[in-house]
């Protein structure tokens, strides 16, 4: 059945979408389910291989959320199979004794939510392999019927993983290699537009850019197709989509002048930047090399370098240093630094395309420092995005560590008090527990209420049922497809209460079924929420809201540092040392990515209690713009420190001295407003100056390198402006980095989970 035909042949037009969507993945689960269920239990009278067949299915399709088509979960999970078997063999072996149980269960827990460190699709499948895992740590504690548990779960893997990939197929998305090679066909069509007239970019281009930019941001992207993933090509691809927006932001602000005698010189490059954006969109389509296109523009640029660069100085004597041959008016020197701005967007964004489609081989040259990660394993690279995360101000080490703490306290109390079907107050633990003590707190009011509905529902129909297990077999794929249907577009309440009457028509078929089962539910609940809540009030009960002020001012601070040291450079025209094997500028990266991280979590919990909190609240700071600043301070440096560096004259090295100072400056004020220490004094000017840019006299004479740090830090102002204006609408020209998440609101964090 495709995908517009509803569910149970009903078109998906006569149900709320909401319902149409569940519907669908309700049924996947039912089918399932029941196919792997009935057949162990009453087939073979294999009852432990029935229930991990059954759990195995709510995990994976009840309690996970990985994000994709069908075809997409379907090969994620199947790559899960071998994790899913050490899981329940881990849990197995390691449930015997209760201290074992309780180390495992803190090993196990942290290393499953941190992997969300991995992008959404291990984020998504945490929350399941956590319940795997867990099914096993409790009793009965028999590891002589591993052999029946692997059993189950293998066929409830098999079965759901062919279901995923046959039953009600959806659309594949626009991926985002596509949506790459779109925006180049567009960056192509602008620079051509801009070499064949010398006027700037009309209306329709404008409008065409700021589309093809909008398209590459993660909140236009579906979660499956962001590259979030720490490997080689999904790196290049996040990569090739920060260097597409920044092409055509740079083209859109291309002067319109192009100077007496070098307009060729511009011209060509330009055509090289529409030839090599076609290359590049070629390649995200085809395969085919960039190589080609690329060394055209490096020697269209660097003939446009020497031009711009004029002619060597006549005489260095005392005062002329080296500039003093320039010719070239100041207005030609600005057009020719924005036009080399543009080549060296493009030749980024060829390079990190054609690395994105042949990983660790790539046919053209990469630029130096910017494509660290090209060379390294997949390994290394796993192991460089867990270090950067291994602190305690990352968002995903947080989570982790509140999951992993409070599974592990719930798991102690059920060995050492006996707590019976003690797995369901670490499921309660597991699905009730949030990142903010708020959310937390009305999450748990809400499952408690809907529990306690459930329970005296289970309680009657067990009174009035009795032993009859026909009738729980028959009532069991009807309420589990009501229950993965309307529990999660009802929300939480209605998703424990109708899960609490789909587990106790589970073990009524299991064992000698009794009233007194909704009782142990609703205080296995009650026991499981009462620990979440507790760890959510130990550990960070703000969430991600302090962590994100905290995180954009660290970013500006490292910005502000790198800001000084760059400027300093470019005057006294010395390249900083950098210590040995740091790819880049490693602190402000490393803040960048604790920021984004945080950010990212920021969407999906609600605003601070009372609007309460130090410095600016987190929903009235443009945060996007705090980390454009980070890309755009660690871009402009590496491109204004490529060698070789002449000192400017005296004059240009003082204005280019003092503007990297007051922009350094002006960064670490914005810093201390967005995260205000207890003694921070307060600020009476404003955090902003207007009138920077015209607070030095342009000194004579200047070269192109002296324009091109102009422009760089005029930029940087520019994003300054609109985190301290805090609502300024997004353009096209500024470079949101693409690899952060954007969940909408609602949507759960990283390594949280909601009830099945």
């Amino acid at each position: 059945m495709g995908d517009s035909g509803g569910v149970w042949g009903v078109p998906d037009a006569r149900l709320p979408a909401a319902y149409a969507a569940t519907g669908r993945r309700a049924v996947r689960v039912t089918l399932v389910a029941a196919a792997g269920f009935y057949p162990f239990r009453y087939g073979f009278d294999r009852p432990v291989a029935a229930t991990y067949a059954l759990f195995t299915v709510v995990a994976l399709g009840g309690l996970s959320r990985i994000p994709g088509t069908g075809r997409q979960r379907a090969a994620f999970m199947a790559r899960l199979l071998p994790v899913c078997w050490a899981l329940v063999a881990v849990g197995t072996c390691l449930s015997v004794r209760t201290w074992s149980a309780v180390l495992g269960m803190l090993v196990v827990g942290f290393t499953l939510a941190f992997s969300a460190v991995g992008g959404p699709r291990p984020a998504g499948a945490a929350p399941g392999l956590h319940l795997l895992y867990i099914l096993p740590s409790f009793p009965p504690y028999d590891p002589g019927s591993l052999g029946d548990r692997l059993l189950g779960t293998t066929t409830g893997v098999a079965l759901f993983v062919a279901a995923e990939a046959l039953l009600f197929p959806e659309p594949a998305p626009l991926s985002y290699r596509e949506r790459a090679a779109r925006a180049a066909l567009v960056a192509e069509r602008c620079a051509a537009r801009l070499a064949a007239a010398p006027g700037a970019l009309a209306g329709p281009d404008l409008r065409a850019a700021q589309g093809a930019s909008q398209a590459l941001r993660s909140l236009s992207v579906p979660e499956a197709e962001r590259p979030a993933g720490p490997g080689v090509r999904e790196r290049a691809l996040t990569h090739t989509g920060l260097a597409l927006r920044t092409l055509l932001g740079r083209l859109a602000q291309l002067p319109s002048g192009r100077g007496d005698g070098t307009a060729a010189d511009v011209t060509a490059v330009l055509r090289a930047v529409a030839g090599l954006a076609a290359a590049t969109a070629a390649c995200l389509r085809a395969g085919t090399s960039p190589a080609p296109r690329q060394e055209e523009l490096i020697a269209a640029r660097a003939r446009l370098s020497a031009v711009s660069e004029g002619p060597p100085a006549v005489d260095a004597g005392a005062g002329a240093g080296a500039d003093a041959g320039v010719r070239l008016p100041p207005a030609v020197l600005r057009c020719h630094a924005a036009v080399l701005e543009v080549a060296d967007a493009a030749l980024a964004t060829g390079a990190a395309a054609d690395l994105a489609v042949r990983g660790r081989h790539p046919s053209v040259r990469l630029p130096p420092g910017r494509f660290w990660y090209a060379t390294i394993r997949a390994p290394m690279l796993w192991w460089h995005r867990a270090l950067g995360h291994a602190g305690r101000r990352s968002v995903f080490f947080q989570n982790a560590v509140r999951m992993a703490l409070a599974l592990t306290a719930v798991r102690f109390v059920a060995g050492v008090d006996t707590l019976p079907h003690g797995f369901w107050a670490m499921l309660a633990t597991l699905t009730l527990t949030r990142t903010t003590l708020g959310e937390t707190w009305s999450t748990i009011r809400l499952a408690l209420a809907g529990t306690l509905a459930g329970a005296l529902v289970s309680a009657g129909v067990l009174i009035l049922v009795g032993a009859d297990t026909a009738v729980y077999a028959v009532l069991l794929p009807v309420w589990m497809l009501c229950a993965f249907t309307v529990g999660p577009v009802r929300g939480v309440g209605w998703a424990q209460g109708l899960f609490t009457v789909l587990v106790a028509l589970v073990f009524a078929q299991l064992a000698q079924p009794t009233w007194r089962l909704a009782e142990v539910r609703m205080l296995d609940v009650l026991v499981g929420s009462a620990i979440g809540a507790v760890f959510g009030v130990l550990a960070w009960p703000r969430g991600a809201h302090d962590e994100l002020r905290r995180a954009a001012a660290e970013l500006l601070r490292r910005a502000a540092e790198i800001v000084v040291a760059t400027s300093a450079s470019v005057a006294g025209g010395a390249t900083p040392a950098a210590p040995r094997g740091v790819p880049g500028h490693r602190s402000l990266q490393r803040a960048v990515v604790l920021a984004e991280s945080a950010y990212a979590q920021v969407q999906s919990e609600p605003a601070p209690l009372g609007g309460r909190g130090r410095g600016a609240e987190p929903r009235a700071v443009d945060w996007q713009a705090t980390l454009i600043a980070g890309h755009h301070t660690l871009w402009g440096s590496a491109r204004l420190l490529e060698p070789p560096l002449t000192a400017l004259s005296p004059a240009a090295a003082e204005s280019a001295r003092l503007l990297g100072e007051r922009v350094a400056g002006r960064m670490l004020l914005v810093s201390a407003a967005l995260d205000p220490g207890g003694d921070t004094p307060a600020t009476t000017g404003p955090l902003i100056d207007p009138d920077l840019a015209g607070s030095t006299a342009e000194p004579p004479g200047a070269p192109r390198r002296y324009y091109a740090t102009v422009a760089w830090l005029n930029s940087l102002m520019t994003d300054l402006t609109r985190i301290a204006h805090g609502t300024a609408p997004h353009t096209p020209n500024e470079n949101a980095p693409t690899q952060q998440a954007e969940p909408a609101a609602g949507r759960r964090a990283p390594g949280t989970a909601t009830p099945p």
